[in-house]
């Protein structure tokens, strides 16, 4: 099948750039009409005519995830639909003694509070259309494991780990599979600026037996195929694209 996804609707939260953006572009051209969620503006706009000179369907939708009203509004304009990608986050990574509490807020607030609540939203669509769908949480190797200087990060990627497996039991009888992709590290508007310190980069290499970062094309594959009709029976575990970090 060259478009597995053909017919469907899908809507990617981050979208803007790095792996919303290949993921939503992956989807596309499976055949999938995207709905793309992020605050600016500016990039929407480029990647929804991106996709549609591809001869794809997308749709912008500027919205602050954090935002409950704007999230519902998103959800009001949607006609249906068959597939999340739970994408938008940030990291600040500092020592966990410290970490200071506007740091904290803020990734607790987008990274699980904002996370659950798109989630809940999407499955409440599904429900109400009863075609089943997919939620895809991107989560993180980090979700995993522990890591120095990553003490919320990883404790909100444990808990999206968590929410993924409670979500695919209670949400199985709707037809509903959730999933979870853990990425290793890849080369992303947000990671640049920390792999550009040359020690950093050197413990990520070393930590990765692939011996290389993952790509934005290789997480999007990731996401592709578990909102494909080949992931089926799939749900309530983590695809881990890690190069092989988690199995050390």
């Amino acid at each position: 099948m060259t478009q597995p996804l053909d017919g469907k609707r899908a809507l990617v939260t981050g979208a803007g750039r790095g792996l919303g953006a290949g993921c939503a572009k992956a989807l596309a051209a499976a055949g999938a009409e995207l709905w793309l969620v992020s605050r600016s503006a500016t990039e929407l706009d480029m990647l929804a005519a991106e996709i549609v000179q591809a001869g794809g369907r997308a749709h912008a939708c500027v919205a602050d995830v954090t935002d409950t009203a704007a999230v519902d509004r998103v959800f009001d304009v949607l006609p249906g639909l068959d597939t999340l990608v739970n994408n938008a986050g940030t990291n600040r990574p500092q020592p966990f003694l410290e970490v200071d509490e506007a740091s904290l807020d803020l990734l607790l607030t987008l990274k699980l509070r904002a996370a659950f609540l798109v989630a809940q939203r999407a499955a409440r669509k599904m429900r109400k259309h009863g075609s089943g769908g997919v939620i895809i949480h991107m989560s993180s190797q980090m979700g995993h494991i522990g890591s120095p200087n990553r003490t919320v990060y990883c404790a909100t990627k444990h808990a999206i780990e968590g929410l993924t497996k409670a979500m695919a039991v209670e949400l199985a009888p709707l037809g509903i599979r959730v999933v979870s992709v853990a990425p290793t590290f890849v080369e992303t508007p947000l990671s640049r600026p920390m792999l550009a310190d040359p020690k950093f980069q050197a413990f990520v290499h070393d930590m990765i037996p692939m011996g290389r970062l993952a790509t934005v094309d290789e997480i999007a594959a990731a996401v592709l195929f578990l909102a494909g009709p080949g992931a089926g029976m799939v749900t309530g575990s983590s695809l881990l694209v890690d190069g092989g970090w988690t199995a050390r």
